[in-house]
């Protein structure tokens, strides 16, 4: 009987998409194994690909909308619509519109930065589709306004002492003195799917984990953290503010909870119930995950390291492949096998730009 491999990676950032990773995988398998039986399944956590990686098994379609980027400019934006059985079913994700991908590095600026492309997002499958349900995957933003300008997209009202509107981006949230909800919008059920579990303020909160890869200064950092203070104080939001995953995404998982009474759900316990992976597991003899940098982020319960433990608690054993493991990853023992592409030696530039033809040349000479 041939032997059966669940290939479930997550993208390698830079070089791969997950699905890319996946097909590199099952090459170098069946060079090994010419007769094995791949099931491939691509992961993601929240960030991007999430849609992609939820279009095939949701069958879903691509559905275009107009919306804004991070620096509220006018971009062509896409979702997925799809047909479930809890009804018509929008699966987005808030990268593909406030995303650092977006930006040029000389224009991250996350005081400016907005949600309100997202909340467009969500307001065009609502108008046009009628959906019953949201799915959104909040990661890789550049942003750091916990979710006010999605909430301005969908008709929330940001006033200050005069009574007038305010462009609710960070720098301008301290005038804010009033918020006053869109009685006339009715929201569907919307679960974000998030692969953090920090609170909105403090030390581990958003700005002070976040925001520096964003481009925030120790001076912004200031003024970030006192912004989204203000904000809590003014809407009443102390209590979503302490619910972990809330400074997911610069605080969009906050304003998704407080604004659209979402449910935040860890990325992968979302992605698992979706792709029934459970069940693809059992299916398998083994598994094969991996992403562009196993390391001590991943074990906190990145979507290779939960896979890995799902699979050893089904006594199914799992093989990582990566572009680069540190310390705490090879020591961890979560997967049975463990093979980075940086030890091959390659420069950075070359693992990069051949990084598929090495992830199958790694797995065939591997000893799965």
């Amino acid at each position: 009987m041939p032997t059966r491999f669940l290939i479930a990676p997550d993208k390698f950032k830079g070089s791969l998409s997950a699905s890319d990773a996946a097909t590199a995988i099952a090459a170098g398998i069946h060079c090994k194994y010419p007769d094995a039986v791949c099931d491939l399944c691509p992961i993601a956590d929240g960030g991007e690909g999430f849609m992609t990686t939820l279009k095939l098994p949701l069958q879903g379609k691509w559905i275009s909308c107009p919306a804004v980027d991070a620096l509220g400019r006018s971009i062509t934006s896409r979702y997925v619509l799809a047909d479930t059985p809890q009804g018509p079913t929008a699966i987005l994700e808030m990268a593909e519109t406030a995303g650092l991908w977006r930006l040029a590095a000389s224009d991250y600026d996350p005081l400016r930065a907005t949600t309100r492309g997202p909340g467009m997002q969500i307001a065009d499958a609502i108008s046009q589709h009628a959906v019953s349900r949201i799915i959104l995957g909040i990661g890789g933003s550049a942003t750091n306004d916990a979710g006010c300008g999605m909430a301005a997209a969908l008709g929330i009202l940001f006033l200050d002492e005069n009574g007038k509107n305010v462009d609710p981006i960070p720098a301008n949230l301290i005038a804010v003195r009033e918020i006053i909800p869109n009685s006339s919008l009715t929201l569907p059920e919307i679960i974000a799917a998030c692969d953090v579990d920090n609170p909105l303020l403090g030390p581990r909160g958003a700005t002070a984990v976040f925001s520096t890869q964003k481009g925030a200064s120790a001076e912004a950092q200031i003024t970030l953290e006192a912004a989204l203070a203000h904000l809590v104080a003014v809407s009443g939001g102390r209590a979503a503010a302490l619910v972990p995953g809330s400074g997911a995404a610069g605080g969009l998982g906050f304003g998704l909870l407080h604004f659209a009474k979402a449910k935040l759900l860890p990325g992968f316990d979302l992605l698992a119930k979706l792709l029934g992976l459970k069940s693809r597991i059992l299916a398998a003899d083994h598994v094969i995950t991996g992403e562009g940098s196993l390391d001590h982020q991943s074990l906190a319960g990145k979507g290779p390291v939960a896979l890995a433990r799902l699979a050893r608690s089904l006594a199914v054993p799992v093989t990582a492949f990566c572009g680069h493991a540190d310390a705490e990853a090879r020591q961890s023992r979560i997967f049975q096998g463990l093979h980075a592409l940086t030890d091959t030696g390659l420069p950075l530039a070359n693992l990069l730009a051949r990084a598929g033809p090495l992830l199958t040349e790694m797995v065939a000479n591997s000893n799965l």
